[in-house]
């Protein structure tokens, strides 16, 4: 019987997972159904910045071949994974972005990597990532409008997403580079507890906010590809050695109780753009009162500065042989910010690492009354035009305080671009965000149905 391609990407990548490990779905039938979208659609779209069909398809082989023997299969057999263009692949190129990396072929895989081959997901390709994974934008385009800007930087993996091409990608954030992408495209963006994920073979950029997010089309399979990935990284100072999450299970359970929202507008509900302060009101009307409106601390206004401020003096150091082997190949946008780091005293910037726990801290009161913060993943839906990655300034908070955070593609603008929904937890409760927000798809759904 000949496979619908359609059909096979319309699954979940739960579902695919599932039918691989029971014999139902071939690998390499999945596999060259998200090959051909590719073949016909990134030719616009620009997702990927490399991809060897030949060498995916034989790594689906291998994996139908590894189920028909009777072995063990892993959490993920099977299922193609779009990386982010900053984390190392073995034997595949990994040029961070820039120029001045190109023809490099790491020799060793990242952890992340190394976790997702033993739990048998197979390397798609690698995605376009922003200039060294900061602000000048690459070649992706926005699925919903080409016109329009994808987000950043973790653009190519969102948009493989948002296009079928890839049913779960890997991605980063140092500022808003996995929820701003995830709003923009129309994805699910689950941006794990800072510590989580090891970051070892990554571009360091930040050491104090590097973290790695995953981009999926529902809460149940950024749980699945989320919770392979969590892990102890002997050379990752930020983890610890932990009893490893059960996050796909309980993300599939019913909460307890009907979940309690705190809307947060945060200092900065100013700078969203009308559209989106009208949706982000609409829903928490609608939860009723299942939401009550909370207030930060004043000193939270300081929160992006501070974030800015370590980003910036951090990245510095990180980037110096980039400025000092390949300037001339940065972008003037790049090497400005480079410069404003190595300007930063050494006094703020020791002082700035003080504010994420405090800050933290100050979130206690409003996590003790709910089960998750509701806020805007972006000012708005993705600007038109190509120039920029549009604005973090309502993810720097939840990157600063090293929260968790996940973007639920729950609203479009009247043009129908995308608007995503940040929730946000508190440290070490990603399985409960999780779960908080497939409750929050699943009752919306219901009263859109009921309507």
């Amino acid at each position: 019987m000949a496979v619908d391609p359609a059909s096979l990407l319309g699954l979940s990548a739960v579902e695919a997972r599932d039918r691989m490990a029971s014999g139902a779905l071939a690998a390499m039938d999945y596999m060259q159904a998200c090959l051909d979208r590719i073949a016909a659609l990134d030719g616009e779209i620009q997702a990927f910045e490399w991809i060897d069909p030949g060498f995916a398809l034989r790594q689906a082989e291998m994996a139908d071949g590894h189920r028909k023997s009777g072995r063990p299969i892993g959490p993920l057999h099977g299922l193609p994974v779009a990386l982010k263009d900053v984390i190392d692949t073995r034997g595949i190129p990994t040029a961070n972005g820039t120029a001045i990396d190109a023809g490099r072929v790491p020799e060793r895989d990242a952890t992340v990597v190394q976790k997702l081959r033993a739990a048998g997901a197979l390397i798609l390709g690698k995605t376009v990532t922003a200039e060294l994974a900061l602000v000048t934008p690459g070649k992706t385009r926005n699925p919903a409008n080409p016109a329009h800007t994808p987000g950043g930087s973790s653009s190519g993996s969102a948009a493989a997403v948002a296009t079928l091409m890839s049913p779960l990608a890997v991605g980063t954030q140092t500022g808003g580079s996995v929820i701003r992408p995830a709003s923009f495209c129309g994805v699910t963006g689950f941006l794990p507890s800072s510590g989580s994920i090891g970051r070892t073979g990554i571009l360091t950029q930040s050491p104090t906010l590097d973290r790695v997010g995953v981009f999926a089309r529902s809460v149940e399979d950024a749980a699945m590809l989320a919770e392979v990935l969590f892990g102890h990284d002997e050379f990752d100072r930020l983890t610890a050695p932990a009893p490893h999450p059960r996050l796909l299970s309980v993300a599939a359970t019913d909460a307890p109780v009907t979940p309690m929202f705190a809307f947060v507008r945060s200092p900065y509900w100013e700078q969203a753009e009308p559209a989106c302060r009208e949706a982000m009101e609409e829903l928490a009307d609608h939860l009723g009162e299942g939401c009550f409106e909370a207030e930060l601390p004043a000193a939270f206004s300081e929160a992006a500065a501070v974030r800015s401020r370590i980003h910036l003096a951090e990245m510095s150091k990180a980037y110096h042989r980039y400025s000092r082997d390949g300037g001339e190949l940065l972008s003037p946008r790049l090497c400005e910010a480079l410069d404003r780091g190595a300007k930063v005293l050494a006094h703020d910037y020791i002082a700035a690492l003080d504010w994420p726990d405090y800050l933290y801290a100050a979130l206690g009161e409003i996590f003790q009354r709910c089960d998750a913060i509701i806020t805007p993943a972006a000012t708005g839906p993705a600007p038109k035009g190509l120039d920029s990655t549009g604005s973090p300034i309502f993810n720097a908070i939840w990157t600063l305080c090293g929260t968790p955070a996940i973007t639920l593609p729950l609203f479009a603008d009247e043009d129908g671009m995308p608007m995503g929904v940040q929730l946000v937890g508190p440290r070490g409760g990603d399985a409960r965000l999780l779960r908080t927000a497939r409750w929050l798809v699943r009752h919306l759904q219901t009263d859109t149905q009921g309507d």
